[in-house]
């Protein structure tokens, strides 16, 4: 059965694109990020806006695949390429929710890629954003009370903006109209990762980003569990050889730290 599961998804990538309806190169596309080949996927997916631009699946997923090929360009590096795929997929995750508002899919989408374009504003549009990256993620939340990604997006929002010095938090709350900053905190930035983690337990960023938490709160034995077994989860999504690799310099940093 599995040898007869991989042909059919061999076949489906290599079939035609001129062959192909939106619902197959969907289909493709989506084989295609399972596989790790975020490149393929969206060839797909774009393949499937050429004939709907207003495809709900092509969108979504289409964001999603733009957002994993621009972390492959970590954040601190000067990028146009990378800031080019964050905009595009932010293009992509407005179209999907507005194709299909009552579902989380298209909502968290918007909440990953708003987060990821943020990164090449000004500081004053980051703040602006900030409210929007926090309202799609709970909204993904209450249409999908189980979509682990979505309480991964409000989990890290919760962590950066608690990560931001006193003074950064005064300006940005006072002058930059980031009043949503109020309702950050550390405890929901644990329990709203802890959460992604609990509903998907296989996914190696959610475990990596909970142990980054767990260790701003010098939690280092939580940290330590986390890190360990990430290194005995397999590969799942395109980046996860560097998570992997990120996760054993973490494990070196704590080293025998203990919790304060």
């Amino acid at each position: 059965m599995r040898f007869i599961g991989l042909f059919i998804a061999a076949s489906i990538l290599a079939a035609p694109a001129g062959a192909q309806s939106v619902s197959e190169h969907v289909a493709a596309g989506v084989a295609a990020r399972d596989a790790r080949d975020p490149a393929t996927a969206l060839k797909h997916f774009d393949a499937a806006l050429q004939q709907d631009s207003m495809s709900y699946a092509a969108n979504w997923e289409g964001a999603l695949t733009l957002v994993d090929l621009g972390k492959a360009t970590p954040d601190n590096v000067k990028s146009p390429a990378r800031d080019a795929l964050y905009a595009k997929a932010e293009v992509y995750a407005r179209r999907a929710v507005a194709a299909n508002p009552g579902d989380a899919e298209g909502h968290f989408a918007l909440a990953n890629a708003v987060g990821r374009a943020s990164l090449t504003k000004s500081k004053k549009e980051r703040v602006q954003r900030a409210a929007e990256i926090r309202n799609e993620a709970l909204t993904a939340i209450r249409l999908n009370p189980r979509h682990d990604g979505a309480y991964h997006v409000l989990g890290r929002w919760n962590a950066e903006i608690m990560r931001l010095s006193g003074v950064t938090k005064f300006f940005a709350k006072n002058f930059l109209g980031g009043d949503v900053f109020n309702q950050a905190s550390w405890e929901s930035a644990e329990s709203n990762m802890e959460k992604a983690v609990e509903l998907n337990p296989r996914r190696i960023t959610h475990r990596l980003d909970l142990a980054e938490i767990y260790m701003d709160r010098r939690r280092y034995s939580d940290a330590r569990t986390q890190l360990e077994r990430i290194a005995a989860l397999p590969l799942g999504d395109a980046q996860d050889p560097a998570y992997k690799a990120e996760a054993a310099a973490l494990m070196k940093k704590i080293g025998n730290r203990k919790n304060s």
